[in-house]
């Protein structure tokens, strides 16, 4: 029997994702829950694993294509039924596929997965368990994405079979996507020509929009002739560029240029640091802070025997420090909600630990950081920042954040000014560890001094408080001992 796989909704509300790579190729056997595909989200890339045994039949999406929750990513033969997937007439709604709303055909609960709330586990319904979640109900049409256009004359000749065998099947208008189906040069191109993708039929495989689509509609409605920039001349050249990036030809006395496609984290870091930018009103505020002592604590627990299965950096002061800090400035450890029009203050740090990988920026989380002690934190950041640079971040280590910490320290860099993890109050970027002429006990000395960059949002937190946040992890810093009389 040939069975679907659906793409599941992989969390946090989340509707599409990008193939990655393939880990199986067609005429593949594979075992139950073995990784069929890793696949990346505005989160982290996932490994998917099979629900089914047996042998891939098709591969429904290339690496470097977006798919949206409930369509198909593969195909595969389980052995355990009819010896071939049963066709389909036109119009009729493919196994895999959803119809309109109030359209006249029964709903595939074992083709479609989509995610159900824990408290419809006992409804007495058959269900079918994905990657996350369950599969639509039996008594229920999956209800959460449509499916994917096809072109009709496509459609109807890859089942033009079935439409002969069998010529009473109620017929359905294949549903629409919601948003047509094209590759982000492509839709960059129609942007520039004026082409509305709703209004075009893709000829790519599986009605991808193509760049010679969108060619031809633009040539039919003279538009490209009055709405062409210099912009579309360059977008049209990368819309045949690979997912590494293309390089546009050279014109005489220009540079050349590559062009690498905006897609995955490195997009939604991006939105979501706009929407940030633009939404909450940001402050910055500086500390300089001699870190002598901190730096000779953490000398002597790298010397001390009992410590050494323990890695204490100045990050995990700094991460102890915001911890007792927020604690006794709360309103740096709370978030906006513009909607029910209230502050809303978080009883336990979840501490945002920025770190820069091949794929963009994460921002992966310790939870409850407040309730550890210096050489866990430290630990726990280091498990943290190493499954974020391999790639193996979940969606969970990456939401919950309550309050974030950027070290730029690790590049050299004195100061910055932090843009917030949107939904969070406040973000402290570290800066390098240097030493420099300090006052000290009345005289001038080499001390070991670091600047504290804490932007905030000033809707929850006024410079008063925020002045005394920066102050309380300054003075931890400069005297470690301090934390005892905090705390």
């Amino acid at each position: 029997m040939i069975r679907d796989f659906a793409l599941p909704d992989l969390g946090e509300g989340l509707t599409e994702s990008e193939v990655v790579a393939w880990r199986v190729a067609v005429g593949d056997r594979i075992e139950l829950n073995q990784i069929v595909a890793d696949v990346e989200t505005a989160k982290a890339v996932v490994e998917l694993p099979s629900p089914y045994a047996g042998v891939v039949t098709a591969l429904h999406a290339e690496p470097g294509e977006t798919v949206n929750v409930g369509e198909r990513l593969f195909s595969c033969d389980t052995g355990d039924g009819a010896d071939a997937p049963a066709q389909v007439a036109p119009g009729q709604v493919a196994p895999g596929r959803v119809a309109e709303p109030g359209a006249d055909a029964p709903a595939d609960g074992d083709a479609v997965a989509h995610a159900a709330s824990p408290d419809r586990a006992d409804t007495g319904t058959t269900r079918e368990p994905t990657l996350v979640g369950y599969g639509a109900m039996a008594d229920q049409a999956p209800h959460r994405r449509r499916p994917r256009r096809q072109p009709e004359s496509q459609f109807a000749s890859e089942h033009a079979p079935a439409a002969a065998s069998e010529p009473d099947a109620p017929t359905v208008q294949p549903a629409r996507a919601e948003r047509p189906r094209s590759t982000p040069p492509v839709r960059k191109l129609a942007h520039d020509l004026g082409v509305d993708l709703e209004r075009l039929d893709g000829t790519g495989q599986r009605g991808l929009i193509t760049r010679s689509d969108v060619e031809r509609a633009a040539e039919a409605s003279g538009a490209a002739a009055s709405r062409v920039p210099a912009a579309a001349e360059a977008s049209a050249a990368s819309a045949s560029g690979t997912a590494g990036g293309s390089r546009a030809p050279e014109s005489a006395g220009a540079p050349g240029e590559t062009r690498v496609p905006i897609r995955g984290v490195r997009r939604h870091t991006a939105a979501a640091m706009v929407r940030s930018a633009f939404t909450a009103p940001h402050v910055t505020e500086f500390l300089t802070v001699d870190v002598t002592a901190t730096m000779e604590l953490l000398r002597s627990l790298r010397e001390d025997r009992a410590m050494s299965g323990h890695r204490v950096t100045p990050l995990a002061m700094v991460a102890k420090a915001v911890c007792i800090a927020a604690a006794r400035t709360p309103e740096v450890n709370s978030r906006w909600d513009d909607e029910a029009q209230e502050i809303v203050q978080y009883e336990g740090v979840n501490l945002g630990i920025a770190a820069a990988t091949e794929r963009g920026l994460v921002v992966p989380n310790v939870k409850r950081a407040d309730r550890m002690n210096l050489l866990e934190l430290a630990d726990a950041i280091g498990v943290l920042a190493e499954t974020a640079r391999s790639g193996r971040a979940t969606p969970s280590d990456l939401a919950g954040g309550t309050i974030s910490i950027t070290n730029v320290g690790v590049f050299g860099v004195d100061a910055g000014t932090p843009i917030l993890n949107p939904g969070e109050a406040a973000i402290l970027a570290v800066g390098a560890v240097n030493r420099r002429p300090w006052e000290f006990g009345g005289e001038i000395a080499l001390r070991e001094v670091m600047t504290l960059s804490l932007s905030f949002d000033h809707r929850l937190v006024d410079g008063q408080q925020g002045s005394r946040f920066l102050v309380d992890v300054g003075a931890i810093l400069r005297d470690p001992g301090r934390a005892l009389t905090m705390c």
